[in-house]
């Protein structure tokens, strides 16, 4: 009984040290929160002909893994603006074809590096390079792609690719004693079409043709009024088949790049949407009636089916072109007198031949030449690339 009596009472004693210890556990010491250190900004790296070339030698790796390895996000994330658009339309359409995605062998590269200010953005370059696609024979084909870096936290991307004419007398860049190109303002007078003009010009020769006032300053040809005559008579056809068809071509907002030539004139780089509606007025009311059939070049796109009575496509295109130096008292459109048809706002920008010889018989059968029918030289396309980059069919509206 002493015993039992002994360990009661040692329970006792020891109930309240318990106690205080579960109400000391129940409210726990609060300690100052250390505040969360800010990351300072990256500092600005100055864009050398060195950083330019270290950047182009990243390019290529990466892309060539992406290609690889068929991984279209990898291979997006070092592109932008119509350059992605491009890029994704491309793994899709190797996706559908059942084939791999084509990779690309690239020579040495001549870089155009424009000496910007100091710390400000964006900062751009071309590298002008000879690339061949691996397992075909047709041989090298020299590119210009325009590089861009928006801000010290971002990655420099491939913004625009430009595949230049075989037989293109490629106007010869200004350089510097020190490596540096001359970069174009956006309202440069001493070209013939200011560089932020000259997609609005090509659009609008594309649009109107030979007949447009735009025929003043840009050569006629295959690819800025030949689209125009292209289109006239895809029309024609679509009609046999009781269909409308609609082509705009426009502008972007997508960045442009002027390069000075040595001759006083500009390499322009720069991109256009050409946009179409292929539509049967007839399966508006009629669900029995044939729909419009999807172009081949957007399968890769939709999924085989028209729901609706239209298809629309949006390609994708870029452009070089060579501006020549505007002669004094020369206004043209575009130029210091004159005004453009551009929608586009490009953040940067910041070919008859160079020395004014006549163009080759060649040249003139596909209408990109320099000179036009009074002898003036015009800008001229040099170079290109697209595709359709956006496809749907909307289905009918209902009342």
């Amino acid at each position: 009984m002493h015993r039992i009596a002994r360990a009661f009472a040692a329970i006792a004693l020891l109930l309240p040290v318990t106690a205080a210890g579960c109400a000391q556990q129940s409210a726990p010491e609060v300690r100052p929160t250390a505040a969360m250190p800010t990351p300072s900004p990256p500092e600005p790296v100055e864009l050398t002909p060195e950083v330019a070339k270290e950047t182009f030698r990243t390019y290529v790796v990466n892309e060539d893994v992406a290609r690889a390895a068929g991984d279209e996000r990898l291979a997006l994330t070092w592109t932008s603006d119509g350059q992605s658009q491009l890029t994704a339309a491309e793994f899709r359409k190797a996706a559908y074809d059942g084939d791999p995605v084509r990779r690309f062998d690239y020579g040495k590269p001549e870089l155009y590096v424009p000496k910007l200010q100091q710390g400000g953005y964006p900062q751009w370059f071309v590298a002008s390079v000879d690339r061949s696609v691996v397992g075909e024979t047709d041989g090298a084909r020299r590119v210009l792609m325009s590089f861009i870096l928006r801000g010290a936290d971002r990655r420099w991307s491939l913004t625009n690719a430009v595949v230049v004419d075989r037989d293109a007398d490629l106007p010869a860049v200004a350089i510097d004693d020190e490596g540096y190109a001359e970069a174009l303002s956006s309202d440069d007078t001493s070209v013939l079409i200011r560089p932020q003009e000259m997609g609005g010009i090509h659009a609008t020769m594309a649009a109107e043709g030979e007949g447009s006032v735009a025929a003043k300053v840009m050569e006629a040809g295959t690819r800025t009024s030949g689209y125009y005559e292209r289109a006239e008579k895809a029309k024609e056809r679509a009609a046999e088949d009781d269909l409308t068809l609609t082509v705009v071509p426009t502008a972007t907002s997508f960045p442009y790049f002027g390069l000075r030539t040595e001759d006083g004139g500009g390499l322009i780089i720069y991109s256009l949407y050409r946009n179409t509606s292929l539509i049967s007025e007839a399966a508006a009311d009629d669900p029995e009636a044939p729909r419009p059939e999807i172009p081949g070049d957007a399968e890769h796109l939709l999924d085989g089916t028209v729901e609706g009575n239209k298809v629309d496509t949006a390609s994708t295109l870029h452009f070089a072109a060579y501006d020549p130096p505007r002669a004094d008292g020369e206004g043209g459109e575009g130029g210091a007198d004159g005004e453009g048809d551009g929608e586009g706002d490009g953040e940067p920008s910041p070919s008859a031949s160079p020395d004014g010889e006549r163009r080759t018989e060649e040249n003139r059968e596909s209408g990109d030449g320099g000179s036009g029918e009074s002898g003036a030289v015009k800008a001229r396309v040099v170079g290109d690339g697209g595709a359709v980059t956006r496809a749907a069919t909307p289905p009918l509206k209902k009342n």
